[in-house]
């Protein structure tokens, strides 16, 4: 399996905000992909900003492509992204998941204790 992370920075003013957003708009939009094995969004406030993670599950390198096109290695981003990021990252990470044939999204929303 592999996991593809995303880091996105708000100020903290509109953290909120881009919490409700990427939950609401980006988050289906990745479940809603052929392949996709679960999306959730990580949030943390430091004294100035407040960093995004979207992290989603996908069986093979085909799967991302479905989501984010040929290049997989680059970031997806929304019209919306504009009125609340402070800068666009070019890329994300992939990494290979191991230990565990699949991690459904509830039982690792369970693991981390949401």
């Amino acid at each position: 399996m592999i996991v593809r992370v995303w880091h996105g920075r708000t100020s903290l003013q509109k953290a909120d905000e881009y919490a409700s957003f990427l939950v609401s708009r980006a988050i289906p939009d990745y479940r809603a992909t052929e392949g996709n094995l679960g999306a959730f969004v990580l949030q943390r406030r430091e004294e100035h900003a407040a960093h995004f993670l979207t992290v989603s599950l996908w069986p093979s390198v085909e799967a991302i492509r479905r989501f984010a096109g040929d290049d997989y290695d680059l970031a997806k981003y929304y019209d919306e992204d504009e009125a609340y990021l402070l800068e666009f990252e070019t890329t994300v990470k992939h990494y290979d998941l191991e230990g565990g044939d699949y991690v459904s999204d509830n039982a690792l929303r369970k693991a981390i204790g949401l």
